[in-house]
């Protein structure tokens, strides 16, 4: 961000909110992108830096719809998102 560029998020509440961003691979190629904490922002890029770069402008736009609409602005959540890797053995066929 250049000198004097006001940064978005803290326009609607004055100090910087982050979230957890989930980013899945998809079958054929790229990555989705969704957001627990905006159930509405859905997105995707060709790579995880397009996915980032991508799901950080569709999180401000939902802010930014949110704000106009009155609604409230989910507090940062990407300190209490836990991600926990589960192994289930398959019976044999």
């Amino acid at each position: 961000m250049d000198a004097g560029e006001t940064d978005f998020l803290g326009e609607i509440s004055g100090v910087n909110v982050r979230y957890a961003v989930v980013l899945e691979p998809e079958s054929v190629g790229g990555f989705s992108v969704t957001v627990p904490a905006l159930p509405e922002v859905a997105t995707q890029g060709e790579s995880v830096v397009d996915a980032i770069a991508n799901a950080r402008e569709a999180i401000e736009l939902a802010l930014e719809v949110r704000r106009d609409q009155g609604d409230p602005i989910p507090p940062s959540d990407a300190d209490s998102v836990v991600v926990q890797e589960i192994s289930i053995a398959l019976p044999a066929a």
